[in-house]
């Protein structure tokens, strides 16, 4: 192991971060402030093919591996972005890809591919039912050749902005099935049919996440909406998962890099009592540590996409990978805004913001206190903690 980027790996590089330098810091300070959407730059992210980085070829995607699509994303967040705006549309397709029908794969991975349909919309997480996802009550009846579906869905984010949601939902009650996990299936739904049977209620957050409850009322899909067998949704949802932690590693990493930036450059310019501050240890032992843990997160980011190329299993690797990033980019942040001082609250520097958004990944898409459990029990062979 030579620890060497490629040289595709620095033209990926190269070419993200010149599409990015075309959405400055002020670009996403006013998104920011308006609560918008940043449609101009997922539709130049579309456009320029990056957000199809993991569909095959045969599908009308790049066909990367995921190291290149780790890669992409966290040059969005590196350059000062938010890659959260359109990350799912890289990795919610997996199930379709690896579970669905060749009906669906050539029905809707080409358009994903190409930006005309976005399959951002994940609905999973419930009121009452978080990171227990096998007590979901949403429920699909089975009715003549199709289901219907009531439920609610919380924290589900870019609703307005997708044509279709992948809906996990029980078919099976809970207390009729051998194992948990068992009984649940997975469907594709397409939210412009759905009409008013799938209603989506913005939730205000301190980060411009876009994310909503959502209410589903009689909402009735064909059979073939159903991705897989009936009953082993919770499985095909699985496939997503390890391609998504290494993915939010790789935005953390961009946070990361991105304080540390900001921080270094800070110190070296700002003189108090003639001298810069960054000469004081009190100011670079912390802004020095931040990038330590940084750089020791990538390499275990480094080596969860590295196995899942290589089709090893990496789900130890993937979990430990979003844990190590998002507490490191949580350190950075925190050492940048006291770097920064007063300056670090002020919008025009836009530090406090980056800083709001780097906390998000230390609750989502798994709360790092179930990566240590995850880590305890099926790594270490302890007793489960829950």
């Amino acid at each position: 192991m030579d620890f060497e980027f490629t040289s595709t790996h620095k033209e990926i590089r190269n070419g993200v971060r010149e599409l990015c330098s075309k959405f400055d810091l002020e670009y996403w300070r006013k998104c920011d402030e308006a609560h918008v959407y940043p449609e101009a730059f997922v539709e130049a992210m579309s456009d320029a093919g990056w957000l199809a980085a993991l569909i095959p070829q045969e599908y009308g995607g790049s066909g990367l591996p995921m190291l290149d699509a780790a890669l992409i994303l966290e040059e969005i967040n590196h350059s000062g972005g938010n890659g959260a705006a359109c990350h799912a549309q890289m990795y919610t397709m997996a199930s379709i890809l690896q579970h669905g029908s060749e009906q669906q794969k050539r029905e809707y991975l080409p358009k994903i591919a190409a930006g005309s349909l976005r399959l951002q919309a994940f609905g999973v997480t419930e009121p009452d039912a978080g990171s227990d996802t096998a007590k979901i009550k949403t429920f699909a009846v089975r009715k003549g050749d199709g289901y219907v579906i009531n439920g609610q869905k919380i924290f589900t984010s870019r609703f307005q902005h997708s044509d279709m949601m992948l809906l996990l939902t029980r078919t099976t009650p809970f207390d009729q099935v051998r194992r948990k996990t068992d009984g649940m299936s997975l469907f594709l739904i397409d939210l412009k049919k759905a009409g008013d049977s799938v209603k989506a209620v913005p939730i205000a957050t301190m980060i411009n996440h876009e994310t909503n409850q959502v209410f589903i009322d009689n909402l009735e899909v064909p059979a073939d909406a159903r991705i897989g067998e009936e009953g082993k949704g919770f499985n095909y949802l699985l496939s997503s998962l390890n391609a998504e932690r290494i993915l939010v590693a790789s935005e953390s990493i961009g946070d990361g890099k991105f304080f540390i930036d900001r921080s270094v450059e800070y110190a070296k310019q700002r003189v108090v009592f003639d001298r810069p501050i960054g000469q004081n240890q009190g100011v670079q032992f912390p802004i020095a540590k931040a990038y330590t843990a940084v750089e020791a997160a990538d390499l275990m980011r480094l080596k969860a996409a590295t196995r899942f190329d290589a089709g090893l299993p990496c789900g130890a690797e993937a979990n430990m990978a979003k844990y190590l990033a998002s507490e490191a980019s949580w350190e950075a942040a925190e050492a940048a805004i006291t770097t920064l001082g007063g300056y670090g609250f002020a919008n025009e520097y836009h530090i406090e913001r980056k800083w709001r958004e780097a906390r998000l990944f230390r609750t989502a898409p798994i709360a790092n206190n179930l990566v240590l459990s995850f880590v305890g029990e099926h790594v270490l062979g302890l007793p489960r903690s829950y």
